[in-house]
């Protein structure tokens, strides 16, 4: 082959491994150069779709281009996390994860089509919900239980006599049962239903003795007398009822369980762009009528760093997987 065409050869070589280089770069630096698809792998209408639909409008103008809520529902979560986790890592498609997607279903699910940290990158947390621990109130009064302390006094003294619903096998409900079942060394029989409405009406019916409902769903019931109210499930008492005590402070040192979500890109996105959105997103959070919105519904907002985000995510799946394999619960 004569020098000068060799010399071509190498120089287009050379430019072919300068644009594969260079063009993450360039597409940070161009961010976003087309709409953003915020996939929610959960039914329209729920807290997490609320939520995204709220943060959607609001950074859509620091951004410059629309943020289109996309809800794609399916497997616990699991369809809509693993569409992004196969998308292209441009920062053009991004997920509310959650608690289920990214720490409780790895241990839950046989099969994962997606591995939770080895396909994304955190960019923040967004909220955290705690869960309240309630009970039916005529089977208080008459099991003379009348907080935390009493019910796992009540529980001690009599193995197997107490039942809890939960929303299904492997929901958070079902866990914070197991986790107090484990912690205290108590007994009690989990009933799981097809979701927590019902779980909740089952409670009301005196079906069951008690749950683990999500606050926001059970204020109502509680502050109307129809449910009775013991403590929420976080470290932190919770500024939406703030009269009620922690779990933790009242009977069991350590306890933490709450719903949680945050939002994920692909990995292998720039990471100048996970920073842009990190940036938006929690300048949105910090705005008085979304911290209202999230207020509501029994959230406080609770943003991360992506590095901060990443180590929280991985501490969550060590504690799931441990109460995962105590409960028995599998996913085929």
């Amino acid at each position: 082959m004569p020098t000068r065409f060799r010399r071509a050869r190498r120089g287009l070589l050379t430019l072919a491994a300068a644009a594969t280089v260079f063009a993450p770069l360039a597409s940070a630096q161009t961010y976003p150069a087309r709409p953003i698809r915020f996939v929610v792998p959960y039914p329209p209408g729920g807290p997490l779709d609320q939520v995204a639909r709220a943060l959607a409008e609001r950074v859509r103008e620091p951004l410059g281009q629309p943020v289109i809520v996309e809800n794609r529902a399916g497997a616990g979560g699991n369809i809509g996390a693993d569409h992004v986790a196969k998308s292209a890592p441009d920062g053009h498609t991004i997920v509310m994860g959650a608690v289920a997607t990214h720490a409780i279903n790895p241990a839950l699910y046989a099969r994962m089509p997606y591995d939770a940290n080895r396909d994304f990158a955190p960019v923040t947390r967004v909220a955290v919900v705690p869960n309240v621990l309630v009970m039916n109130p005529e089977a208080a009064a008459r099991l003379g239980i009348s907080d935390v302390r009493s019910l796992l006094d009540y529980a001690r003294r009599n193995p197997g006599k107490l039942n809890y619903a939960s929303g299904g096998n492997g929901s958070a409900g079902h866990l914070a049962g197991e986790l107090m079942k484990a912690m205290a060394r108590v007994s009690a029989v989990h009933i799981p239903y097809a979701g927590a409405a019902p779980a909740q009406l089952g409670l009301l019916a005196g079906q069951t003795d008690f749950m683990f409902d999500n606050l926001a769903s059970a204020a109502p019931q509680i502050r109307a007398g129809r449910l009775k109210g013991f403590a929420v499930t976080t470290l932190k008492p919770s500024g939406f009822f703030p009269e009620l005590p922690t779990v933790s402070d009242t009977g069991l040192a350590g306890f933490d369980i709450s719903t949680w979500f945050g939002i994920f890109a692909p990995a292998g996105t720039p990471k100048s762009v996970v920073d842009r959105l990190h940036a938006e997103f929690e300048r949105a959070l910090g705005s008085d009528d979304l911290r209202q919105r999230l207020s509501r519904m029994g959230a406080e907002p609770a943003p991360m760093t992506p590095a901060d985000f990443g180590a929280f995510v991985l501490a969550e799946q060590k504690k799931y997987a441990g109460i995962v394999k105590a409960s028995g619960a599998r996913v085929d």
